[in-house]
Order: C-alpha cells, then structure tokens, then sequence
C-alpha cells in the first residue's frame, strides 16, 4: 500500500513502521526522573526500541520541557511530543517521603531508573544506588550529569552549553573572525543522552551474566569530548590547536558550499584523490588532475583557497538542479543544505520512511524523526507522542502497585500525585 494511502501524507510515513516487532528492548522496563533533553533523551532512546519509560514528573507542573521551545498559541510545546514520545507519564512528588516511597514501589519492578538531578539529590532522598540496591539488586541507575558524579566538579550546575564549552566543541565551531558559536541544537544534552543509552544497554547486557546491576555514568562534558577526534594529540605532540575554519575543513579540499547560478549553495565534497578526477573531467578541467598544485590530496590542501575559487568559478555556471545532477552522474558527492522544509518533500527521506506522522488530539498530523538506527529483525517505532502530565497514575499506581481508588484519590488530595 503506498504511503499516502496509510498516512493520509504523501510526504512522509506513518506511524510505525516496524511492523508487529515489540523491538529489541521488549519488556525492560524504564523509570525516568530526569527533565529537559539530556536524561529524557536518553529515556526516548530506550522507548523507541521497546522499552516501557515510565516519566515520573513533579504534580506541580512536570517536566519544563512540556513548556520550553517553540510554543503554539494553545500554549502546546512542539518539543514535548517527541522528546517524550513513546512514554507513560506518572505524577510524583519526590521532595515528599509519601512521593519517595512510590517511587522505590516502582523501582522495586523496575530495571532502569534514569535520573539527571544535580549528584547527592537521591542520595539526600533516600533514593541513591546503594539503597535502591536493597530493594532491587537488578536495577541499573542511569546518571545523566553536566561533570559526572564526582571529581572537583561534580556539584556545579551543569547545562549542556557550558559542556560543549568545556568538552571542546564550541571552541572550533564558527568563522574565525567572530566568537565561538553554537551549533544550532542542544547537540551536548543529546550525545550525554546517547551515551547514556548506550551505556545503559551494556549494563543490562552485562546484567546477564552477572545478575546484578550497575551505575551508568553519563557527564555531557565527557561526551562532547568523545567526538574531538585528535585535538588532544594534536597539541600535546605536535603544539597545534584546531581553530575555527567556518565552512571549511583545513587541509581537505575541495570540500565546501559553492554557489550556483540561481543563488543557491551546494556542498562538494571531491578532496579524495579519485573522487577530484572525476569532478576535474566533469569540469572539463582534466589537468587540474596533474598540476603539482592540486594533484594530491595534500597539495590540494596546501592550495585551498585557489582550488575553492576554481570550483566556485564552474558551479556558477549552473543552476541548483542541472549541477547536482551533473555531480551525481559523474559520482560526486554533493547536496543541498536542507531545512525542515526540504526534507519533508524529499523522496529519499520519504522512501527510506526517515520522517513519520502520528495524530495529535489538538494538533492533528504531528511529524518527527523517525527512529534511528535501523534493526533488520527487530526494529524500533514511535508508538505514542508525549503523554498528558500524570496521564498513566491509575495505570501505574492502581494496576502495576494495586493501590486502590482511595488510596490514589487521598495521594492526590495530598499533592503527592
């Protein structure tokens, strides 16, 4: 059945596209305390590959991310719905013993607690790994921290900005000329996130054969630093220190966006010595090949600026389209830069079923991202776009802790939930 038959939108895929797979992570079951995007991407993760998340939010409000970002004039967060997609919500007060013991209640049947509250917060609650030992010698605890959970720096509030900064990163993104930049996305939480997930499915894996549980210690400062490819090397050894370059890669060329004829832009990346053949015969330009300049990859390095000026001089010469087709049909790799709006009208995305739609009760079609990576025999799915605040107490209090109608009624009168 083709895809605007299912979705009712050409442009992307339905909801799920993982067939009856429950994915890989089918019956673990996931507690998330944390807030914002560096714990509940980590929690996202996990969901989209089956797990059960329960997010165990503050009644007062929930998690700031419910509010945070762009927001429709209903007041809605677009960011919510995918962040915590594929969750339950649950309601609980943890500044309270009553909203303390639920939780352990939960954890009790649990296999992963995810947390990101600032090191010491469980410990001063009762709640740290040693305790929730106790209660559940299987439970992994998944900690999602700016520094980590010791070290000089551990206490500092720690926001993804600042280990970026730290890390590496901001340092070498922008132009030269003008201060470091961001990236344009809260990139720090994100790979903290990831790291915390990937850290928290060898920790089950390993809970195989030993029985027991573990900590997972995520710092974003450290995952930002994981990236940094040899900065480190590069200065200790040779006392070279990777700079700002913009757009440009130093030392690899041609690599770059080059204008057309109709004012757009196109990324090449030609730097491979067989690759820039082929982009020199396409531009009728067969000698660049031998010209000691530009005939290894190293001299073409040496000689970037006038080889980027040479190329730029052909790509003008073009329109977006007619250009790209010429560097694809010569086996160049090159593309546009896409906004939002390019990939949703891209076949590819659209064939590979990398954008999916589910239905939002106020928002009608909602897309997002699909799933990533790909699993051949068990894949991942979004289910469900995030939850209500507390939309799962009865289902979590009443049917996995039995707690009856009153006893959830006198919870809720209390403001624990």
């Amino acid at each position: 059945m083709p895809d605007d038959e299912r979705s009712g939108d050409p442009r992307t895929a339905p909801a799920s596209t993982a067939g009856d797979s429950p994915g890989p992570l089918a019956g673990v079951r996931v507690v998330e305390t944390g807030s914002l995007i560096a714990g509940p991407f980590c929690g996202q993760l996990l969901g989209d590959f089956g797990a059960e998340v329960i997010k165990a939010e503050d009644p007062s409000g929930g998690d700031p991310m419910r509010q945070w970002g762009r927001l429709l004039p209903q007041g809605l967060s677009l960011n919510w719905p995918v962040i915590a997609r594929n969750k339950k919500s649950i309601t609980c007060d943890l500044r309270r013993p009553e909203g303390q013991q639920l939780l352990r209640d939960v954890l009790a049947t649990a296999d992963v607690l995810i947390e990101n509250f600032r090191p010491g917060t469980l410990e001063r609650w009762g709640l740290g790994p040693a305790e929730l030992a106790q209660i559940n010698p299987r439970l992994v605890v998944t900690r999602v921290t700016g520094y980590g959970q010791d070290g000089p720096y551990a206490r500092r509030a720690g926001f993804g900005s600042i280990g970026e900064a730290m890390g590496g990163l901001r340092y070498i993104t922008g132009e030269p000329d003008r201060a470091p930049s961001r990236t344009g996305i809260s990139i720090g939480d994100s790979l903290a996130g990831m790291f915390a997930a990937l850290g928290t499915v060898m920790a089950l894996y390993s809970r195989e054969h030993t029985g027991r549980g573990q900590v997972v210690d995520s710092a974003i400062y450290e995952a930002v630093l994981a990236l940094m490819e040899a900065v480190l090397p590069e200065w200790e050894l040779t006392g070279s220190r990777r700079e700002r370059t913009g757009s440009v890669l130093p030392g690899v060329a041609p690599s770059n966006v080059y204008p057309t004829r109709d004012g757009s832009a196109v990324l090449i990346a030609a730097n491979r010595d067989t690759v820039f053949n082929r982009l020199a015969e396409l531009m009728d330009r067969p000698e660049l090949r031998t010209d000691e300049r530009y005939g290894t990859h190293a001299a073409r390095g040496e000689n970037l600026e006038e080889l980027d000026k040479l190329v730029a001089e052909w790509t003008r010469r073009f329109d977006a389209e007619e250009l790209l087709a010429r560097l694809h049909d010569h086996g160049v790799p090159a593309g546009l830069i896409y906004t939002a709006e390019d990939m949703l009208a891209d076949p590819h995305f659209r064939a590979r079923q990398a954008i999916v739609r589910l239905m939002h009760d106020k928002l009608g079609s909602f897309p997002m991202q699909n799933v990533a990576p790909r699993l051949s025999a068990t894949p991942g799915a979004v289910r469900t776009l995030g939850p209500e605040l507390g939309q799962h107490n009865d289902e979590v209090y009443g049917g996995l802790l039995g707690l009856d109608t009153e006893a959830r009624a006198r919870l809720r009168e209390q403001g624990v939930i």
